[in-house]
Parts: C-alpha cells; sequence; structure tokens
C-alpha cells in the first residue's frame, strides 16, 4: 500500500520533487551513523545549526526570519489590518489606584509625587480599553480579511488594556514583545497564536506599521516616544500614507513636549502639526478613524459624521 501511495505521489504533476526541508531533516536523522565525522557540529545542517545561525555574520538572515515569521503567520491568521496602541507600561489601571495612593504616602515627597502623576493617568488605562473593545466589537471584514485588529507590544498597562479589550469583545489581538535583560512576558489577553517576540526593535517597529491602518498613542515613555515620532517622521516625510495618528493626553504631552515651539522655530512647519489629532476618549478616537475610512456603518449610536 505503501508503495502504491508513493508511486502515485510520484505521478502528481502538481506535486514538487524536492522533499521538505523537515522531511530531509529526518533523513538524515536516520542515515547518519554514529562516527567523528557526524557528530562533528560542521556536519549539521545549516538550518538546524543554532551555534551557526546565531553568528555575527548571520545577522541579515535573521532580520529576513525576523520580517517574514510574523508576516507569514499574520497572512495565515487572516488579519488584514490593525488598529496600533503605543502606551506606557507602567501607568496602573483604575482599580489599583487607591491602593498605590496609600503605599505612596509613607515615601518621599519626590517619590510620592511620581505615583501620584501615574494614578492621576489611569483613566487612559480605561480609555485603551474601551477602544479596543468597541472596535473590536465592530468585527469589520474586507476582502475576506479581519480589519482593525487590536495589536499592542504585548507588555503590562496600557499594552494589556488594549489586549484585554479585545479580549472581553470576544475578539483576537495582536502582541509584538521584544527580548530584554529584565524578565518580561506578553500579558495574558494577547491571542497566543498572535503573540510574537522581537530580537530586534527595528524589526518589531516595522511590524507595527506594515498593516496599521490607525495608531492610538497613550502618554508614555521612552518607548511611546520612539514609536510614535518615528511614525510621524515616516508620514511627514512621505514614506508612509496618512493615517489617523490620534494622539491621547493633551495635557501630558503638550506638558513634556513643546510642539507649537518646534513649529515656531521652524524646525517643523505648522502643518505638521496636524499629522495627529487629540483625543481624550474612545468614542472621539473611533469617530475620528470612522470619518477618515468613511465609515458611515460603523459609527457609534448616536454620533455626528466626522
Amino acid at each position: 500500500m505503501a508503495d502504491e501511495e508513493t508511486k502515485k505521489s510520484e505521478r502528481d504533476l502538481a506535486d514538487r520533487k524536492f522533499y521538505p526541508a523537515d522531511q530531509e531533516a529526518a533523513f538524515s536523522d536516520r542515515a547518519s551513523p554514529d562516527t567523528p565525522q557526524t557528530r562533528h557540529p560542521a556536519y549539521r545542517l545549516a538550518f538546524r545549526d543554532t551555534d551557526f545561525l546565531l553568528r555575527d555574520e548571520l545577522r541579515p538572515v535573521r532580520f529576513q526570519l525576523e520580517l517574514l515569521k510574523p508576516e507569514m503567520l499574520l497572512d495565515e491568521a487572516g488579519v488584514g489590518s490593525t488598529l496600533v496602541m503605543y502606551g506606557s507600561a507602567r501607568i496602573p489601571p483604575p482599580e489599583s489606584v487607591a491602593e498605590a495612593l496609600e503605599g505612596a504616602k509613607s515615601l518621599p515627597e519626590p517619590e510620592r509625587r511620581v505615583v501620584e502623576n501615574l494614578a492621576k493617568k489611569a483613566k487612559y488605562y480605561g480609555e485603551a480599553y474601551k477602544l479596543a473593545k468597541l472596535v473590536s466589537e465592530k468585527s469589520i471584514i474586507e476582502d475576506g480579511k479581519r480589519q482593525f485588529v487590536i495589536c499592542s507590544g504585548g507588555g503590562p498597562s496600557i499594552m494589556e488594556a488594549a489586549n484585554k479589550g479585545a479580549s472581553d469583545a470576544g475578539a483576537e489581538s495582536l502582541g509584538l514583545n521584544i527580548v530584554l535583560p529584565h524578565e518580561q512576558a506578553p500579558n495574558p489577553y494577547v491571542t497566543p497564536y498572535l503573540s510574537f517576540q522581537f530580537h530586534y526593535f527595528a524589526l518589531r517597529k516595522m511590524h507595527f506599521l506594515l498593516r496599521a491602518k490607525a495608531v492610538a498613542v497613550f502618554p508614555g515613555g521612552f518607548g511611546t516616544f520612539d514609536e510614535f515620532f518615528e511614525l510621524l517622521t515616516l508620514v511627514q516625510t512621505g514614506k508612509m500614507k496618512p493615517m489617523p495618528i490620534l494622539l491621547f493626553g493633551k495635557d501630558f504631552w503638550n506638558r513634556v513636549v513643546d510642539f507649537e515651539a518646534l513649529a515656531d522655530e521652524g524646525t517643523i512647519n505648522h502643518k505638521d502639526l496636524e499629522l495627529f489629532r487629540w483625543c481624550e476618549t474612545a468614542e472621539e478616537a473611533w469617530e475620528k478613524i470612522a470619518g477618515f475610512y468613511q465609515l458611515d456603518d460603523y459609527a457609534p449610536p448616536g454620533s455626528e459624521p466626522v
């Protein structure tokens, strides 16, 4: 029977004549006798030789692998586009604020002030959650693919709120984690088969934007600044087409970045300040997205056309 199946396969015009790599690896395992030559690392198949793949000279190959793996898996998962959500890993959820403030009472004044400032921003955890849930509940499908799938950095705080909002809406969401020297892991709300880990920041940032149709930016630190300003630069210079860039927390951002001063100094144009839109609520953000893409059928109940 096996011989008959083999012969049938050999006559199949659609079948390729080369064995796939996993079969070749199995052949190698079965056929190799135990000798000094076969035990030496030089004899390993190159694609199974981790020591070889981790050499400095193989960095271009590793770049390609980090580009290809998420791209291929997202295609297979039917993810057409994403709503990317950037923000701090330190802002507490609203339900943790009282405990955090109580614990801060005994701290030195500078440290207590930091806790209080973070607590004030807890509302953005709530808005990130609501935006992710609101968008996920709409279940927009186009060309057979899911659109505006929630995508976060996969970590805690604002990122967790994004993935949790999607999860509570019964939807899948992405998490793009990065390897860091300190221990970290994906938050529990990321869909397991859409949870990716990156070695290279550059490739991770590229995947944030490859499928992005809108980006919501919440108060954050160096990482959020890096991602936000790179996005602005890509759109400003014409390397990316315009999209809704939604900036939450006007008081925070105007305190830490003087956008008007940049324009007054001439290092950007005043028109560049129109690349992003201010938001304070999830509903505002979705109205701007729906208006940009003329998604009248998906507007929140009672909202006005944008």
